[in-house]
């Protein structure tokens, strides 16, 4: 039987909860025989593996590998990510660099088959931090099965923090926060920004991004957020819109007999 987290209710009641047992929850999750079978697979084997090719062609490996990044959906395209590998990242024309969604670039730029002249899945501690990825990303999915906005505040609660403390420069963060779905869409709620605004121009995006977090969390910088409490902000102001947007919208009718409720009532006429 799969792993069921406890999740009593949604909502910001439902995250606090989730704060509060995550230690037991995820440990429960860690004894699952299948997630203990791919993660004790990892550890022994990645130390032998040097290239992008060795790497697709064991199937119990990359499901790991991916799944650590939030990409386990292109499990079967194996070709696709041997590509992306190969590539690497310090070329402009990369092909990680030319996709939208940032995932593969940070996927690419973990595992260096192509940047470094020895593959760090050879370094101590390589294997211990692409396990607690992936079993961090495993926990997410199986609470996204009961309520998929708790999901994405789990993400957006860990991966944020990691964005704003990496060094890169104030508008390269905000490009990695756009160009990463979920964290973006975790950004458009809470900032109260529609769908339809991924349409704009991306430096018209970055400004307006920029406006409302300032308006909102008191800066417009990405930064911001390697400070816990503004993390836990964020994630509050996205759980609360993202409940309202869920509720129920009333009917005409509905509204008629509030106002009609809520009217005065006049005197009978004489």
């Amino acid at each position: 039987m799969s792993f069921q987290p406890v999740l009593p209710v949604g909502g910001l009641a439902g995250y606090r909860f989730l704060e509060r047992t995550a230690e037991t929850q995820q440990a429960a999750l860690r004894q699952s025989p299948a997630l203990a079978r791919d993660t004790d697979h990892f550890r022994e084997r990645i130390g032998g593996i040097e290239t992008a090719a060795e790497l697709v062609a064991d199937r119990r490996l990359l499901r790991v590998a991916l799944g650590a990044f939030g990409l386990q959906d292109d499990l079967p395209n194996r070709f696709f990510i041997q590509k992306i590998l190969e590539d690497g990242t310090a070329r402009p024309d990369a092909l990680a660099n030319r996709l939208t969604d940032d995932r593969y670039k940070a996927f690419a730029e973990a595992f260096r088959f192509a940047d470094a002249t020895t593959p760090p899945t050879r370094e101590a501690g390589f294997a211990s931090e692409i396990i607690a990825r992936f079993e961090a990303q495993e926990f997410e999915i199986a609470v996204g099965r009961q309520d998929e906005t708790m999901r994405l505040a789990l993400f957006a609660a860990r991966e944020l923090g990691t964005i704003a403390a990496s060094g890169a420069g104030a508008d390269t963060q905000w490009f990695r926060i756009m160009g990463t779905p979920p964290l973006r869409r975790v950004l458009e709620t809470a900032l109260g920004l529609p769908r339809a605004f991924g349409q704009q121009d991306i430096d018209q995006q970055l400004e307006t991004f920029r406006t409302r977090s300032e308006r909102i969390f008191g800066s417009g910088e990405i930064a911001q957020f390697t400070n816990e409490a503004a993390r836990d902000t964020l994630v509050r102001q996205f759980l609360l819109r993202a409940q309202i947007e869920a509720a129920p919208s009333p009917s005409p009718g509905a509204i008629a007999l509030t106002i009609l409720q809520s009217a005065p009532r006049l005197a009978p006429l004489r």
